[in-house]
């Protein structure tokens, strides 16, 4: 369940306008709202916590916290004002103190049993600030300083105010007063220079130099695909260099950025449990001493060595170990680059043995046989010694092992931390005394404290009273009647259930019709599990402000199932506007150089790459299209029109075709004009919406329509077409023909806009005589008038 933390600087400096026209405090509050929509398209937002902390002094500058809800997290946002100082040190103290309040109680942090990856807690800290200088009651500072005190127990334990899952990233707001006449750079969002840059490098994340809005909405999408689930350790080489590999040039001396990262591996959540599941641990840096009164503080970041002398990976059936992948950085694409998928480095911790600086081998790098990724694999301490032990053990000696293994085996335990060992006992005996927990007693009888009078008959009854309203002074804690030691209730009939229903003589005179009709519904609906106290009405009567609250609707939804082709892309739910599309934004992390290929995040199942797709969508309210993929609608520059003649002007271009038709053509005319426009007037607009009806039922118009000839006449099959059945099978393809442009034409003209081309374009496919063609198009003139 990952942590979102915001910190908004609300000193009086945020209060500047940028030349969009609003301030800063009112940008960072946009901010955060985009980046909550933008999280929220990810299925796994819904186990998101959100916190906000501005600059005040703590405890007011705490506005939600661990028991807030998102509605308070939303109010407190749009509450808030910039009065004050730019305090960003014990604001930040502040903020990573409310991260650790729950590490005590959980045990997360393991102190002095080794560092567990899969125990973890997740938190991004977006500090929003304006890059001002840092100015407390005490005067103005150059450099970022957090305090050193803090009332939070147990935070001697670890250096650093943060921990290995935590990560800080920042947003220093540069957006100038006045528009700026240069072009607007492209590429990557810079690093700010502001003094809170370090600390943000310090605990795995980056700071963000924003410019323009456009600048601001692409940090956004960057940090939302930063919420992953994963620790930040230190990777330090110790020893040589690796020899240089075939095809590449000499080897390059000095210290090279792969030598030392500052990087993330990736716990990835057990797919059926949704928790991160583990084995082994990262050692401690300290062999512990188990006379010693106190543990000595660690760093929040493990420092681990890695060796580049190649090594044979080792794999043990029967004997569990832990992969996580690496984030990219210099010494993934270092590792990929040698191309050697078959050999490993190990990996030590300095001090973690009890002889020996470097310490014992934990587990190793490897990259994965498809060269896309490095991968820390998390094996037994000293694995090279014991995972042989236990292959013998397994396949030699088929667990029966002789007293020379036991031997081997003893000898290697003594090289071992003893937490290694201590956590597996531990773990089982919690694990045998849970399965062997009795059974409570249920029931709903009383047991007396005691064979004592009831309190009324004592004689400081009244004394008794005053404690427990407390208007008076607490009594003895043997006399204290909050305290019920062993209080249960049973009953003596098992078979009987507790009954949480409503004693009908507590329900008021004028609401027993109400509750009469929820009584009738609930013993009418008796297989729904929940008695409805509530009428239908009543359930959707929400307050507007809680109307939007879409964040505490999917945490009390049930987990959604598994896809079942887990290589289609995830569904978006239909939450907001479901026919949104999503744009590509552009990276902005230097972290993203090292990922090669292109991301299509948000892409919908059949949903095509290429540019010429990506028009805009259809619009919902009306039956037909008003645009088509690969073609936006521009409208034209024409003096402002009533609606009325818009079929008029369409006529007048259709007669304008007509006549151009006619003069061009050769056949002669059977008939006056006058007789044609006769017989056109007797094709009624019924008889066209009908055959449009069939064409699109059935997808071909009607024979007996257009039938010529006898029902009943047959010709004798012969190789070849007579001339009249040649004639026949035309005038049946041409009428055909004409059917189906009929449809599309008229759904042409139906149409909004002024768009006549394609209207033209299907007249120019008639087919038929001429006065076939002016009787279609006579037709078409009377739709379009309709």
């Amino acid at each position: 369940m990952p942590v979102l933390l915001f910190l908004i600087d609300t000193s009086a400096s945020m209060n500047q306008r940028s030349h969009l026209g609003t301030s800063y405090l009112d940008i960072a509050k946009g901010a955060v709202e985009t980046f909550l929509k933008l999280r929220s398209r990810d299925p796994a937002s819904r186990g998101d916590r959100y916190m906000l902390v501005s600059f005040e002094e703590a405890p007011a500058g705490i506005k939600a916290g661990w028991k807030e809800s998102h509605a308070t997290f939303m109010t407190e946002l749009r509450n808030l004002q910039a009065v004050g100082l730019t305090s960003i040190g014990q604001s930040l103290r502040t903020a990573f103190d409310l991260l650790n309040l729950n590490r005590l109680v959980s045990g997360i942090d393991n102190y002095g049993q080794g560092r567990n990856p899969f125990f973890l807690e997740p938190a991004i800290i977006v500090a929003i600030t304006d890059g001002s200088k840092l100015t407390s009651s005490s005067g103005v500072q150059d450099e970022l300083h957090l305090p050193l005190t803090t009332p939070l127990p147990g935070s001697e334990l670890t250096k650093e105010p943060f921990r290995w899952d935590q990560r800080l990233f920042s947003l220093v707001l540069r957006i100038p007063g006045h528009t700026s006449p240069d072009p607007e750079p492209i590429g990557g969002v810079p690093l700010d220079p502001s003094p809170i840059t370090p600390m943000c490098e310090v605990t795995g994340g980056r700071s963000y130099s924003v410019f323009s809005q456009r600048m601001l909405n692409q940090c956004l999408e960057s940090l939302v695909q930063k919420i992953q689930s994963g620790v930040v350790i230190n990777f330090e080489k110790t020893g040589p260099d690796p020899p240089p590999t075939e095809g590449k040039g000499e080897m390059k001396y000095g210290p090279q950025s792969w030598h030392s990262c500052h990087k993330m591996i990736y716990v990835r959540p057990n797919p059926k449990t949704g928790v991160p599941v583990g084995h082994w641990p990262i050692p401690e840096s300290f062999w512990p001493d188990q006379n010693s009164p106190t543990l000595p503080p660690r760093a929040a970041h493990p420092q681990v060595k890695f060796s580049c002398v190649d090594s044979e990976p080792m794999v043990v059936d029967k004997v569990p170990f832990d992969k996580y992948e690496l984030e990219p950085s210099p010494l993934t694409q270092y590792i990929l680059e040698r191309k050697s998928p078959h050999s490993c480095w190990q990996v030590f911790v300095c001090n973690s043995a009890k002889y020996g600086e470097l310490g014992q081998p934990f587990g190793y790098l490897k990259a994965s046989t498809a060269l896309n990724c490095v991968n820390l694999f998390v094996m037994p301490y000293n694995y090279p010694v014991v995972l042989p032990l236990l292959d013998d053990l397994i396949t030699v000696h088929k667990f029966k092992p002789p007293a020379k293994w036991r031997q081997s085996f003893e000898n290697y335990l003594k090289t071992v931390p003893p937490y290694y060992i201590t956590a597996k006992i531990e773990a089982d005996r919690v694990c045998a005394s849970v399965g062997k927990k009795a059974a409570l007693e249920g029931g709903i009888k009383l047991r007396c404290r005691s064979s004592a009078l009831s309190l009324a008959h004592r004689k400081d009854f009244t004394q008794l009273l005053h404690s427990i309203m407390g208007d008076g002074p607490a009594l003895p804690m043997e006399a204290n009647t909050k305290e019920f030691a062993g209080f249960q209730l049973a009953a003596l009939n098992k078979a009987l259930k507790p009954q949480g229903l409503r004693n009908p003589y507590d329900i008021p005179r004028s609401h027993l019709l109400d509750q009469l009709s929820r009584m009738r519904r609930n013993l009418l609906h008796a297989s729904i599990c929940i008695l409805k106290g509530q009428d239908q009405d009543q359930l959707h009567s929400v307050p507007i402000a809680q109307m939007g609250n879409y964040q505490d609707f999917l945490k009390h939804c049930p987990s959604p199932l598994r896809e079942a082709d887990p290589d289609q892309p995830k569904r978006l739910h239909t939450f907001g506007n479901p026919f949104k599309l999503d744009k590509k934004a552009m990276m902005v992390d230097e972290a993203d150089e090292f990922v090669t290929g292109t991301q299509g995040k948000g892409k919908r199942p059949g949903e095509s790459s290429s540019p010429a797709g990506g028009g805009a969508p259809k619009r919902r309210r009306c039956m037909s299209p008003l645009l088509r993929l690969g073609r936006a609608y521009t409208p034209p520059k024409t003096p402002p029109r009533t609606p009325d003649n818009d079929d008029t002007e369409l006529g007048n271009h259709i007669n304008n075709h007509l006549e151009s038709n006619r003069n061009s053509d050769k056949e002669p005319s059977p008939a006056p004009e006058s007789e044609l426009i006769e017989q056109s007037d007797l094709l009624q607009l019924d008889e066209v919406e009908n055959q449009e009806n069939r064409v699109q039922e059935n997808g071909q118009s009607s024979d007996s329509e257009f039938s010529l000839g006898s029902e009943g006449e047959e010709e004798a099959p012969c190789r070849y077409p007579s001339p009249c059945q040649l004639k026949k099978i035309r005038n049946q393809e041409s009428q055909e023909l004409n059917s189906e442009l009929r449809v599309l034409i008229t759904k042409e003209i139906r149409k909004p806009g002024r768009r006549y081309e394609k209207i033209f374009y299907l007249l120019k496919q008639i087919q038929g005589s001429l006065e076939t063609r002016l009787i279609f198009l006579q037709s078409i003139i009377k739709e379009a008038a309709r």
